[in-house]
């Protein structure tokens, strides 16, 4: 990255922003487009070509010789097919052009993306239509052009379009509830997201060196180290000189980008680091995670270095989340979940924290399968992550506050100051009215809540279309109830108070870690979905396709196609780590231990003859040989359960968590404890001690 460049002028340089966008295009076609990210209208094709000429002599002003629509199919990942700006112009002669109509629309083969079923294998049509809401950007000599993706029926195969679908229903049904407030000016409410993001980083070398990374982005073996976290000196702790450099570099790419990379720390777990981006709109939020993950690995790659995002790629230590920080924001600046400095606006407040803990409550199921993952499974649960089971955090005083409400009562906080329920008198609530509590699935944090559920690797599309679409419902029946009201303050604090008071079991501000917390979350009867094979049966519950359906999110089909989806791709995981781990035993581990136990033999044989003590030698072989014995009987029966896998989508899923997992965790045990007999030079692949303590 050039020295050259001041923050300021760095910063979106490789964007096709708004700035950008005004200074290179008429008044008339700025407006245009304008009026289209703002109220929906639709661009006609001179506006169109007007801003693809622009585009393409930006890009080609900064090396860009192609475009891509750059797109979100069910992968998780990004793709993009690239094509030049160059069409023949006779003579052997070449023009840069990009029109219009290639800016607005694509075709990329849509055969080998997953579907879920919404169309054939052999019907390969799909289309791409440009996000106008998305800027533009330059990656590696392309003209990125953020785009939807759907079928040649019409069907959303990606996870930008339920996205933007899902913003548009919440912002509707929040400026309903905010007419009732007298707000005449809001136009749009817009959800905000800020994921933070946690990694690994490991060296390259050691990295090629182990098969299991290489295949599953996790190790399948792994002894525990003499030292794992357990002095805490790893979190927060001076960041190493090339940990540094590579930050450096990580901030600098994205911040050409236009990703507001703003924090970056060393996490709990050694060679465990995270990067928090400012807030944006939950569309940009998504784009720019994508970006971020993307780019964490290429500059990882210039730095000898490789990231690692898989949720658990280490035993013994922390795995990595994803903490989704959502709020919802109004075009005039007015936080809708921060606490207000007037009776009106708390009133506000607490109506749409009311809406955010019924939404919870009824769609806690729901809200688990967005982040049920093989991956998450790790670490859900573990004394790392939140439970499995899914409860809101509110802090002492706000929670003090809506007991009050319940109980029709007063409330003294810590000032002494009364605090009047009735709505209309209620005074301001601090903004800082909580601590954290890292445990907690769903912590509110002063102006927002914290989603502290999803795995490293994920998307975060699904668990925020998930939240978008639980508020719009809740805030419609609020609206419906609200609206025909002859005395709305009355009706309001009611509604309020029948609230809390019917879900108020969703609330929990301790230790989720407690073990008690589980006992008391089953006498609540919420619900504690341990595993992605317990969770993903409700996301095609009739009342989970009814809320997506309803607001015109998903179709039916569209939820079901992702129902299918996230099945198939479990299994398949998990009958990918089985055949790895395997291929590993086989032609790695079982060859390593038996010739190092052979020349334990060797070794003792001669020791023998001259009459020396061989005690070391000989029971250490014992040892070896027993647990080799083992570990190839426990390979033997992965190989036979692998083939077994049942072929119905449901039954392979139940099958590769009750059958295989426990195979692959018995097998692992045995292999540690090899680890732990056989001589380091012997040991076929890099240690922990090695993996995490190396950078």
């Amino acid at each position: 990255m050039s020295t050259k460049l001041q923050l300021p002028e760095l910063f979106g340089s490789k964007v096709f922003n708004e700035e950008t966008m005004k200074d290179r295009l008429s008044p008339a076609s700025y407006g245009a487009w304008k009026k289209c990210v703002t109220e929906g209208t639709a661009l006609d094709i001179s506006t169109a070509n007007e801003i693809a000429e622009a585009m393409k002599q930006w890009a080609v002003e900064r090396g860009a010789t192609h475009f891509t629509h750059w797109f979100q199919p069910m992968t998780g990942v990004t793709a993009e097919k690239h094509d030049g700006f160059i069409n023949p112009i006779g003579g052997g002669r070449i023009m840069m052009e990009f029109s219009g109509k290639e800016l607005v629309r694509g075709e990329p083969d849509a055969s080998s993306f997953p579907s879920g079923g919404l169309r054939a294998t052999f019907e390969a049509r799909g289309y791409t239509t440009w996000d106008p809401t998305s800027f533009a950007f330059l990656k590696e000599g392309s003209l990125c052009i953020p785009t939807i993706f759907c079928s040649y029926s019409g069907h959303a195969l990606d996870k930008k379009t339920p996205l933007l679908r899902s913003m548009e229903e919440v912002s509707r049904q929040a400026i309903r509830i905010l007419r009732l407030f007298g707000d005449t000016e809001t136009r749009r409410v817009t959800a905000q997201v800020g994921p933070e993001q946690e990694y690994f980083l490991i060296d390259k070398e050691l990295f090629n060196r182990r098969k299991d990374l290489r295949m599953t982005g996790r190790t399948l073996f792994g002894a525990k180290p003499p030292r794992g976290q357990e002095l805490d000196d790893h979190y927060y702790g001076a960041i190493k000189p090339r940990i540094a450099a590579y930050m450096k570099d990580l901030d600098e790419t994205l911040w050409a980008l236009g990703v507001p990379s703003k924090t970056k720390h060393n996490e709990v777990a050694p060679s465990q680091h995270e990067m928090a981006p400012v807030y944006t709109d939950a569309n940009t939020a998504c784009d720019h995670n994508q970006l971020v993950m993307e780019v964490m690995k290429k500059v990882a790659d210039r730095h000898g270095l490789v990231c690692l995002l898989h949720e658990k790629p280490f035993a013994g230590v922390n795995g990595s989340g994803k903490h989704d920080n959502w709020s919802l924001s109004t075009d005039t600046g007015k936080n809708l979940f921060k606490p207000g400095s007037t009776p009106s606006q708390n009133a506000r407040f607490l109506l749409f924290l009311a809406a955010f803990v019924k939404g919870v409550d009824e769609y806690q199921e729901f809200l688990r399968t967005t982040v049920a993952t093989a991956g998450n499974d790790h670490r859900l649960g573990a004394q790392e992550a939140p439970p499995a089971v899914i409860s809101i955090f509110l802090g002492d005083e706000l929670n003090a506050v809506v007991e009050s409400i319940i109980k029709g009562t007063q409330h003294t906080d810590a000032a002494k100051r009364m605090l009047e329920i009735g709505v209309d008198v209620l005074p301001a609530i601090r903004q800082d009215n909580t601590d954290r509590n890292r445990t907690s699935p769903m912590a509110f944090t002063g102006n927002k809540f914290e989603f502290r559920m999803l795995g490293s690797s994920q998307s975060i599309s699904g668990p925020n279309i998930a939240l978008n679409t639980i508020m719009a419902e809740e805030l419609k029946q609020f609206a419906d109830e609200l609206e025909p009201s002859a005395d709305f303050q009355g009706d309001l604090q009611k509604l309020i108070r029948r609230v809390f008071t019917e879900h108020q079991r969703i609330i929990f501000n301790g230790n989720g870690y407690d073990g008690n917390w589980i006992a008391e979350a089953e006498r609540r009867g919420l619900s504690n979905l341990k595993s992605t094979a317990d969770a993903l049966p409700a996301y095609i519950s009739p009342k989970n396709i009814e809320l997506f359906v309803k607001h015109g999110i998903y179709t039916e089909e569209e939820v079901r196609a992702r129902y299918e989806i996230h099945v198939e791709n479990y299994s398949t995981l998990i009958s990918i780590e089985v055949s790895t781990m395997v291929d590993m035993i086989r032609h790695e581990l079982l060859p390593a231990v038996s010739g190092y136990a052979a020349e334990l033999c060797r070794r003792a044989a001669g020791k023998k003859e001259a009459g020396v003590s061989c005690r070391y030698e000989t029971a250490t072989a014992q040892k070896l040989s027993s647990l080799t014995d083992t570990l190839m009987d426990g390979c033997i029966k992965l190989e036979a359960d692998l083939a077994a896998v049942p072929s119905g989508p449901e039954e392979a899923m139940r099958y590769c968590h009750d059958v295989l997992i426990p195979g692959m965790a018995a097998a692992r045990e045995t292999a540690d404890k090899l680890e732990s007999l056989t001589d380091a030079r012997a040991w076929p692949f890099p240690v922990y001690s090695e993996l995490l303590f190396s950078v």
